[in-house]
């Protein structure tokens, strides 16, 4: 899902938070005649916060556009809906606009609705509902619709030495429904089921300045074409403190998948990892985050190129691609992965806005990640890194919103988004 511009918002609007009095009183805002448009770049006055978005994200180009953001708390002060629809204007694809609707209930289910088109070749939708995330229930469920057409895609060829002088484009456009079920052994234990059935076509580029991926690789699995059936096992132990914004404990994931031809699928592949990640208070404003992430492909035959393995991009999927944030998503591709990153997460400033109380966490940062052919490779020797900062906005217990800068071999890249990256 792409939230980059949500969490934009939230930082932006951080950066200069309303001066806060010791009454309800003092805190009152005066007569709009004497604020004028001021009072509209108030939180505790205007009806929406209008913030500027500027999106610079590696392969989507720039883009610049205003978000009115509307947030709203429950009755513990606690942030619990975000709407934030933009418009926006992309250097590549022309005028757009989105609407973006996140809810968190309570601490045990949320949903999110994302949509959006631009003049040209972009479109998006992605609808997700969580329910039982405490775990103290005996089931837990995930809903999951999306429709994604993008034109930013890029592809550098299979390998860790991809060069970044061999980048290709292509129109990336993909269909999804997935339902995910999970027993619960307790609060720790839970075993889950998941059914994917995703379509898949990938399309000529229409970026100028970069050939196309078809021109390039012509005979590349996954161009043009294709459907499955993806389904998959997790095996997860979680002792965190909290699912969304935890501050100790640990979890680990063992996962085992497979798309079969012939089972309402037109590829095969198999796919199996751990994926393991810890947090752990070192003073009462300083949190240690370590996370790695093993994936193998025992058979990858005929598996496309966008189901391979993958490192690069700001986010860490169980089963899928993992964070390497000086290099954009799917930067370096093939048959396994693995991945590590350390991170430092400071509580650094507390204030008052929206209602509720917030804090600024800087967080420094240094991932490692590569890909690799056999089974039998080494999977640290030959790694990529990526060293940088992390500027995060945190709304306990239901809100991240992140702006995260990293550089490594390719420059300089900027993400930003909601959630932390693990």
């Amino acid at each position: 899902m792409r939230r980059g511009a949500m969490a934009a918002a939230i930082v932006s609007a951080a950066a200069t938070p309303a001066a806060r009095g010791d009454t309800a009183d003092a805190r009152a805002a005066p007569p709009a005649q004497e604020r004028g448009i001021a009072r509209w770049f108030d939180p505790d006055t205007a009806p929406f916060l209008p913030i500027p978005e500027i999106d610079a994200s590696p392969f989507s180009g720039v883009t610049l556009g205003l978000i009115p953001v509307v947030l709203t708390t429950n009755d513990r002060g606690e942030i619990d809906r975000i709407l934030a629809p933009d418009i926006i204007r992309s250097a590549y694809f022309g005028w757009g606009a989105r609407w973006r609707t996140f809810r968190n209930p309570s601490d045990d289910e949320r949903w999110s609705v994302v949509g959006g088109a631009k003049q040209r070749v972009e479109s998006e939708f992605d609808a997700e509902f969580d329910g039982g995330l405490r775990r103290d229930r005996d089931w837990s469920w995930t809903l999951h619709a999306m429709y994604d057409r993008s034109g930013t895609g890029r592809f550098f060829g299979i390998g860790n030495d991809a060069s970044q002088s061999a980048a290709t484009t292509y129109v990336d456009a993909q269909s999804r429904l997935e339902a995910t079920v999970g027993r619960n052994f307790g609060r720790r234990l839970q075993v889950a089921y998941s059914a994917r059935a995703d379509v898949v076509r990938i399309d000529h580029g229409v970026l100028a300045g970069l050939p196309s991926i078809e021109s390039r690789y012509p005979g590349l699995p996954g161009l043009g074409g294709e459907h499955e059936l993806q389904e998959r096992v997790v095996a997860s132990y979680d002792t965190r403190d909290a699912a969304t914004i935890p501050r100790d404990g640990s979890r680990v994931a063992a996962y085992a998948g497979f798309s079969r031809r012939g089972l309402a699928s037109s590829v095969s592949y198999t796919f199996l990892g751990v994926d393991a990640s810890v947090v752990r208070p070192l003073d009462d404003g300083l949190t240690l985050a370590l996370h790695g992430a093993v994936r193998y492909m025992p058979d990858d035959r005929d598996a496309p190129f966008w189901a391979l393995s993958s490192v690069g991009g700001d986010r860490s999927v169980i089963g899928e691609a993992q964070p390497l944030r000086a290099f954009g998503p799917g930067r370096f591709v093939d048959r396994n992965a693995a991945d590590g990153t350390i991170e430092l997460r400071l509580r650094a400033l507390a204030f008052h806005m929206f209602s509720t109380d917030l804090s600024f966490e800087p967080a420094p940062f240094v991932d490692v990640g590569k890909v690799f052919a056999r089974m039998g490779d080494n999977p640290v020797a030959h790694a990529h890194h990526a060293v940088g900062i992390g500027l995060r906005i945190v709304a306990s217990p239901f809100v991240v919103g992140y702006l995260d800068v990293g550089y490594g071999r390719d420059g300089v890249a900027v993400f930003s988004g909601i959630d932390y990256p693990f």
